[in-house]
């Protein structure tokens, strides 16, 4: 009986020591990602804060080596780019992931469409872009602002996708039946209830997708380019945040490199936003 008890006590002890060591472990791990999150974000806001100013949102871009200036077209173009592109993509993404979840399901065509989202969700952005030069740039002859649109769309698309069926089939089928015992229509069950019971998850999806695409800079090589003045043509190069941060912090004037890092700090502030607010949305759907 003490034997048994000695090993008992011994096995014990072991598995609080590996108890002990794989907490160790994980608050390491933890302390070295927060290590490396916090001092980007320092770098940021220390080199980006000193330049921000009024006239980095109502100035243009400036030429080489001259003082002042802004970002003011490369703020509109951005804004124009991830509108556009989350119009044409968020409502097929969500299609897509109602026929995923309320209609395919284990279908042949639904597990075809998941292989393809899967593939797009991991795909590089370069890829992508790639892509849409060859598509849409090579036979337009030249850079365009739709362009752009529709490959940061197609980087949206995926996520918005997988988002949408997971939040559906959260909703438990309870309600589903409860409804079509009522001789309710399949549609306005979806439209309804699923889709009333998991819109704030979809949302977030949204946000997140607005998130990733934010900073983007690869694919926008190949499509938007880039225009050192104000436009708004769509059909033509339009400035961009990232290939305009790119552009400058390549660059050996220092006043372009400042205005480099004011635009990390924009886009960086822009999406810690808006994970924030998916954050909030996403615990509240949670109570």
């Amino acid at each position: 009986m003490n034997r048994n008890q000695a090993i008992t006590n011994r096995l014990q002890n072991w598995r609080r020591i590996k108890n002990k060591i794989a907490i160790a472990m994980s608050l390491l791990t933890m302390a070295f990602g927060l290590f490396w999150l916090i001092w980007i974000l320092f770098s940021t806001f220390e080199k980006g804060l000193g330049g921000l100013s009024m006239d980095v949102f109502t100035e243009m871009t400036p030429p080489p080596n001259t003082e002042g200036g802004g970002l003011a077209n490369a703020i509109m173009g951005s804004v124009l780019l991830i509108v556009w592109a989350t119009v044409i993509g968020t409502p097929i993404g969500i299609l897509a992931g109602v026929y995923l979840a309320e209609y395919g399901k284990k279908g042949l065509l639904a597990n075809i469409i998941r292989f393809i989202n899967d593939i797009l969700l991991s795909a590089p952005s370069i890829i992508i872009g790639l892509f849409v030069y060859m598509l849409i740039v090579v036979h337009m002859g030249h850079f365009s602002g739709w362009a752009g649109i529709v490959a940061l769309a197609l980087i949206q698309l995926p996520i918005i996708v997988r988002t949408t069926e997971n939040m559906l089939l959260l909703v438990p089928n309870t309600l589903r039946e409860a409804a079509y015992a009522l001789g309710t229509p399949r549609w306005r069950v979806i439209l309804k209830i699923t889709l009333k019971a998991s819109l704030s998850g979809i949302v977030t999806g949204v946000l997140l997708a607005i998130a990733r695409i934010a900073g983007e800079t690869a694919p926008l090589l190949f499509t938007a380019l880039s225009n050192q003045f104000w436009s708004t043509d769509l059909t033509h190069p339009i400035a961009n945040l990232p290939v305009t941060i790119f552009k400058f912090a390549m660059s050996p004037f220092i006043e372009w490199q400042q205005l480099a890092w004011v635009g990390v700090l924009l886009i960086t502030l822009f999406v810690l936003f808006l994970n924030i607010l998916a954050r909030l949305l996403f615990s509240r759907k949670s109570k």
